[in-house]
């Protein structure tokens, strides 16, 4: 089963808009579906881990060295 990947582009949103805009994306996904999260908010370097790790999501991985940061989470 192959799973779908989503881009969601957060650049120029502020806390808590990059997390709440992931969140309703994750809901219409599948588990499993990743979430590819475009974000320059230097909050979502904090927040992006702290709502995966709440909602029962995976953060794949995370590219802060670059603008915008790279978020790729996974539906938990």
């Amino acid at each position: 089963m192959t799973h779908e990947q989503e881009h969601l582009d957060a650049t120029g949103l502020l806390c808590p808009l990059p997390v709440l805009k992931a969140r309703k994306r994750l809901q219409s996904m599948a588990s499993g579906d990743v979430l590819r999260m475009l974000a320059d908010d230097p909050a979502a370097i904090i927040d992006v881990p702290h709502f995966c790790a709440e909602a029962g999501h995976t953060l794949v991985s995370q590219d802060l060295d670059v603008s915008p940061q790279v978020y790729v989470i996974a539906k938990g």
